[in-house]
């Protein structure tokens, strides 16, 4: 069915104002975009409550409310522990401990962006450059994830083309960060912050009225897991209100290192190193706006992903209890669904009998899960999971009864014979619970939701990424006289653009196989991994080294690749170069395969997270080298933490700072910031 046959009057009019008012807003930081510092950093005078909203609807896109609510809905409440590290570290820890100390610092060095804060506070042009370089090279991953977030829902909620929604949903985007810059960006982040958080408090209301309410909702999600997905229970699941069974050394314990090192480690710890929301603490006036800023940013965080998590997990209870549809079946047929991908191998199946039903009341077509072979038994005894009966009129009721996970199927495209391929994919559990759960007109005001959260997400995502190539790459390679702001604001235009393209083409080649959760984790860690260490010396510890810092990011970077490319099963899968270090075992039917980790004998290893290795050997090496080399220059380390004196005003530090930079000859050594 076309997009022009399934969107209604009161979708074109709620997505048209919305838009105008999004176009509006880019339009007005257009017009008071008037330097490089505007463009960059709002000017420096962003309001605390626009900056709290801006941090909020940064942090929290698509990624969290479709990605990882539809891993709740797979591993259950487990998830909640990364709301409560949210709100612990990416609070309260950032504002309080690194917000202030950032803003002032990046007052005193005149900084405009992370890379340039980190290269003007160990007077380096190789870091500011090197970490330009990372932010650009990977952060399309991470945008990438957030597409596919927002595409998902279009999808599903109009019937359209994946391809098509991923084309216009990107461009829409990019298109008022490319003119407004990050003024155009804190207005729209502002209203769609708002926006978000109306949706997610009427999703939050909803799913519990549709569950039965607080008590008896909870209580049927734990009775559930006797219906937990039998590959699931394999590496540990026990239930959607349990933690995973923990220890090390079995494949059973497999899915608490999922959750806890690359879910909730990943992403708990890796938000302090983001470059989109360290840029947000430069932008208001002083450690006062911060400190006005907690507050609004915890309800926020507390509000969004806490609720995308708890509606995750309780959707198993509404697929499995509540949902009926009505219509007619149009087709009866078997199908190998995958339910898992390995690069070099056969992907792992499940045969199923499937229904393809119209609906009579939207005349969308659903593709639901009628049987299902029981776990551990023979292909021949099925176990009935969808209940059919006549309706009347022609018509039949068609009761799914199944999990979340089981109802997240989608048609994958064709496989190499040319017939139709299905697979589970926990991405559309979300987009699939508010298109049936949920009346029209939610649905409508859910993808506005969807919309703030990923073009907030996205819009600046685009913008360090142009800053990165732009301000910290271009002009850093530039001799001095050359470097022009027209110049730089062009190049990091463009760099939006190339950006944009590769994430494009990442999101049209990934789906499926939680992809959103993996891909935001990957780039979560490789930041943390990479700049953490490196970020908080530069506020804390005066005897951190220029070397230490290059030998801590060099480490960071270079132990995230070679865990990604050849430990970490699913993503040296994908990669491919893992197989040609892994030998060629037996695999089912007299075939060998190559084992997509060189750790493949060791159990629990192929699936810990990079963060965990490289993370600590990133901040040893730090201190190590740091120790071992000379300390940096005293007069500019004194006016670097000249700002922990408040009654010190940053325009006389940085008047100091560049009279004791000069006198100590700085700018003649090759490595410096001029």
């Amino acid at each position: 069915m076309s997009l022009a046959q399934t969107v209604g009057l009161l979708d074109i009019a709620l997505i048209a104002a919305y838009l105008a008012a999004v176009a509006w807003l880019g339009w007005l930081g257009y017009r008071r975009t008037r330097s490089t510092s505007d463009y960059l950093l709002a000017g420096r005078r962003a309001h605390p409550v626009v900056m709290a909203l801006s941090y909020g609807a940064t942090f929290i896109s698509t990624s969290a409310i479709v990605g990882f609510g539809g891993v709740a809905a797979m591993f259950g409440m487990s998830l909640l522990w990364l709301t409560a590290l949210n709100i612990i570290v990416g609070i309260f820890i950032a504002f309080v401990f690194l917000g202030s100390r950032t803003c002032r610092l990046g007052q005193i060095l005149d900084a405009h962006t992370f890379p340039e804060l980190l290269g003007r506070r160990y007077q380096s042009r190789f870091i500011q450059v090197f970490a330009g370089a990372v932010i650009f090279l990977f952060m399309p991953l991470y945008a990438a994830a957030v597409m596919i977030g927002g595409t998902e829902f279009l999808t599903l909620q109009f019937g359209t083309d994946y391809g098509l929604a991923l084309l216009v949903f990107a461009a829409i985007t990019a298109a008022y960060v490319f003119f407004g810059g990050l003024k155009g960006v804190l207005y729209t982040d502002a209203l769609q912050g708002a926006i978000m958080t109306c949706g997610m408090a009427v999703l939050l209301v909803a799913t519990y009225w549709l569950a039965g309410g607080i008590t008896a909702g909870h209580a049927r999600l734990t009775a559930l897991k006797t219906e937990v997905f039998a590959g699931h229970l394999a590496i540990g699941h026990r239930g959607f209100t349990a933690m995973p069974e923990f220890g090390f050394g079995s494949v059973r314990y497999n899915l608490w290192w999922i959750v806890v090192s690359t879910i909730i480690m990943g992403v708990g710890i890796g938000v302090l190193a983001q470059p989109q929301l360290i840029v947000r603490f430069m932008t208001v006036r002083s450690r006062q706006d911060l400190k006005s800023a907690v507050g609004i940013g915890g309800v926020f965080v507390l509000l969004l992903p806490g609720v995308a998590y708890t509606v995750g997990a309780l959707s198993n209870v509404y697929f499995h209890d509540r949902e009926e549809i009505v219509g007619t079946i149009r087709e009866r047929f078997d199908a190998d669904v995958v339910t898992r991908r390995e690069p070099g191998r056969a992907p792992a199946t499940l045969r199923c009998t499937l229904l393809r039903i119209a609906e009579s009341a939207t005349g969308r077509q659903h593709v639901i899960v009628e049987r299902l072979p029981d776990a551990g038994s023979s292909a021949g005894l099925m176990r009935r999971v969808a209940e059919v009966s006549d309706a009347g009129g022609g018509l039949v009721r068609v009761r799914p009864r199944a999990t979340a996970y089981l109802r997240a199927l989608v048609r994958a495209g064709t496989d190499s014979g040319g017939r139709a391929e299905y697979m589970f994919n926990p991405d559309s559990i979300i987009p699939t619970f508010i298109s049936q759960a949920m009346p029209r007109w939610f649905g409508v005001v859910f993808l506005l939701t969807l919309l703030s959260a990923a073009m907030s997400t996205m819009s600046s995502q685009y913008h360090a990424l142009g800053s990165a190539i732009g301000r910290d790459v271009f002009e850093q390679l530039l001799p001095p006289a050359r470097r022009q702001s027209a110049h730089t604001v062009a190049i990091v235009r463009a760099g939006i653009v190339v950006g944009l393209v590769l994430a494009l083409l990442i999101a049209f080649s990934a789906r499926g196989g939680y992809v959103i959760a993996r891909a935001t984790s990957i780039f979560f860690g490789l930041c943390a991994s990479a700049f953490l260490p490196a970020f908080i010396a530069a506020l804390y510890w005066r005897r951190a080294t220029r070397a230490g810092v290059i030998a801590s990011m060099i480490a960071g970077v270079t132990a995230t690749a070679f865990w990604l490319l050849l430990v970490k099963a699913d993503e040296a899968g994908a990669i491919g170069l893992v197989r040609w270090f892994t030998p060629a075992v037996p695999g089912p039917g007299g075939t060998t395969y190559h084992p997509n980790s060189i750790l493949w004998k060791y159990p629990n290893w192929p699936v810990v997270d990079q963060i965990l290795i490289a993370l600590p050997l990133s901040a040893l090496t730090l201190v190590i080298v740091s120790m071992l080399t000379s300390p940096p220059d005293a007069a500019h380390v004194r006016a670097c933490f000249a700002g922990e004196n408040e009654e010190s005003g940053p325009a006389a530090v940085r008047s100091r700072l560049a009279s004791s930079i000069q006198a100590a000859g700085q700018p003649g050594r090759k490595d410096d910031v001029p």
